[in-house]
């Protein structure tokens, strides 16, 4: 991983997010401030409803900030741009393409030339272990293949950032350790920066750099821990004293804000 000090990937500058006007207005976030640096992994977890979600579509420029402000390499986000790719929960893949055409319609606006959008077509299909599969439709394949092709359409025209919500989310324990691991090596090879929103903490710990805690809502930073474990990883590591310390230490910032929730719940109701 390389840190650039002085300009963060990703800078997020004293963002607050509020949904509607008046007594219904509800304040998403309050006020979060975060750098992600170039080659970074970032997860975050929290509670459900703490903002993490709101956070990266804003990051993706599908969403914006209330206040604050969310700079890419320096440069305010205003939109969607293609130094972002997305991969969500659901796979959204056009059922009447195949592999190879759900693939490259990310490519249908790039300026690459025919030749090199078949080059970059066929290495992310080998990347994403898809090879053989190229004309399938995605009927024809499991969850897991699916958000494979998803992950291959994101990384195809060669982004920066990979903004990932809750994308193993839908998968079986199998699918998804297994998917976890492909992750890693195709950030490993591809080099590109990461900021993956998960509620699975050993999820969460096994694959980051660091692991940013939010707070309930409204939506805070309640703590950045850096995970210093050995890569390249394995599962192996889950075993590990150093493992369980990180993960008995989130737990228990997590489970502070669901009893801070359920306080206020149970406030409110009375």
């Amino acid at each position: 991983m390389t840190n650039n000090v002085t300009t963060p990937r990703i800078k997020v500058d004293a963002v607050g997010k509020i949904f509607g006007r008046g007594p219904r207005a509800v304040q998403a976030i309050k006020r979060i401030d975060l750098d992600v640096h170039e080659n970074e992994f970032v997860s975050i977890v929290g509670t459900s409803g703490c903002g993490k979600s709101t956070l990266l579509n804003m990051i993706g420029g599908l969403d914006e900030p209330t206040s604050g402000d969310i700079l890419i390499d320096g440069v305010s986000v205003d939109g969607p741009g293609r130094n972002r790719g997305f991969v969500f929960q659901s796979y959204s893949l056009f059922e009447w393409m195949t592999v190879q055409g759900n693939i490259r319609f990310a490519l249908e606006k790039s300026n690459f030339a025919k030749a090199e959008k078949d080059e970059l077509v066929a290495h992310f299909v080998q990347a994403v272990g898809l090879s053989g599969f190229e004309n399938a439709y995605p009927k024809q394949l499991s969850g897991g293949m699916r958000q494979r092709v998803a992950i291959a359409r994101a990384l195809v025209y060669k982004p920066s950032i990979l903004l990932m919500d809750e994308p193993f989310g839908a998968l079986d324990a199998q699918t998804r350790g297994m998917m976890q691991e492909l992750l890693l090596k195709v950030w490993e090879d591809h080099k590109v920066t990461v900021l993956f929103v998960t509620h699975d903490v050993d999820e969460a710990i096994f694959l980051a750099d660091r692991v940013v805690v939010l707070c309930s809502r409204p939506g805070l930073v309640k703590r950045s821990i850096n995970i210093e474990l050995e890569r390249p990883r394995n599962f192996d590591v889950v075993t590990t004293a150093r493992f369980g310390e990180y993960k008995r230490d989130i737990m228990a910032d997590i489970r502070e804000e669901t009893l801070k929730v359920m306080a206020m719940e149970t406030q409110n109701e009375n």
